[in-house]
């Protein structure tokens, strides 16, 4: 139960004064005479009446404390929510090549690439979502779940040097529609992200893009990596050591896959635009959700208002008839 206006219940504070006056009140009215014993008195009766001397008051107490009750207006509310939602099916493929350990972004593109993927999976929580890897080779490394804590451990533990090294764009792509084609979903979505130029694999990146788009399904593709040169970490003689090495986007084909297929190319280059680049996709690809707050109220003072009423007349009754005198 809960009230319209509870500040209304601020006036039950004024029983307390009314209390003490009513006993003030009637230490002053008692009679008082001086005997020399009370003897005599002690064998006589108390009637029903002496009993019954302060019930007129508590029913009036009582009667005022219901008023401020039915003032206060209690409500009994059930509330609840009805909600229509359609998730996207979404794939992340992901590259996962010795380039992506570059440091142009910090501290390098696969760690900044999996924070932001995180940070998009925890935004979508009505969606499915999948994890293909890929490099020389491509494998998934989480099917399309709604459970995004079991997809973030998994996007957690990626690494470099799960696969073969290589950039096979087209097979990394091809495995991501072979999750998605058989999704009931209209809306079904594959984020493309790697830094480099397709040189392994069986099937070109243009191929693949043709086989989601006969599936209905959207690519985004994001180029990661600055302009130029980027310090890389390169295996050589003396052991692992910084080098800038020239990077390699191939921006044409990744374009041509996201026009293909209805999507978009974007080009991060750095932690800021990465995050942008997510964001943006985020905001094109929003799901359909409908909700809708049901509440109903009932209104309960009809009681309180009755049994004060009740309780005001058997007051006014007992005052004008059995309780009139006290013996």
């Amino acid at each position: 139960m809960e009230f319209a206006h509870p500040s209304y219940l601020y006036l039950l504070l004024l029983l307390l004064p009314l209390i003490a006056w009513y006993i003030v009140k009637l230490s002053r009215m008692q009679a008082s005479f001086k005997l020399a014993s009370t003897n005599a008195f002690k064998e006589m009766p108390r009637t029903l009446k002496v009993y019954l001397r302060h019930l007129p008051f508590a029913l009036r107490v009582i009667t005022i404390a219901l008023v401020i009750i039915v003032l206060a207006r209690p409500q009994s509310i059930n509330q609840w929510q009805e909600t229509e939602s359609q998730g996207i099916d979404i794939v992340l493929a992901v590259d996962i090549s010795g380039s992506m350990l570059a440091q142009d972004l910090t501290p390098d593109r696969l760690t900044a690439a999996k924070k932001v993927a995180a940070e998009f999976v925890t935004d979508r929580q009505n969606d499915k979502i999948g994890l293909v890897i890929f490099a020389g080779e491509s494998f998934t490394q989480c099917p399309l779940t709604t459970d995004h804590k079991v997809l973030l451990n998994l996007l957690n533990e990626v690494t470099f040097g799960m696969v073969e090294d290589g950039t096979a764009i087209g097979l990394g792509l091809a495995n991501s529609v072979n999750r998605l084609k058989d999704s009931d979903s209209q809306s079904k979505v594959v984020i493309l992200l790697t830094d480099g130029t397709n040189n392994r694999g069986q099937i070109a990146p243009l191929t693949a893009a043709d086989l989601a788009r006969s599936y209905g399904i959207r690519v985004y593709t994001i180029g990661v990596g600055t302009q130029g040169v980027a310090p890389t970490p390169v295996q050589t003689p003396f052991g692992i050591r910084i080098q800038n090495v020239e990077v390699d986007i191939d921006e044409k084909t990744l374009t041509e896959i996201a026009s293909i297929t209805g999507g978009q190319y974007f080009r991060a280059e750095d932690n800021e635009g990465l995050s942008n680049i997510y964001d943006e996709i985020d905001e094109m690809e929003k799901y359909l959700i409908n909700v809708q707050n049901v509440t109903r109220k009932q209104e309960l003072y009809l009681p309180f208002a009755l049994l004060a009423l009740a309780l005001m007349f058997l007051e006014l009754i007992l005052r004008r008839t059995f309780l009139r005198t006290i013996p």
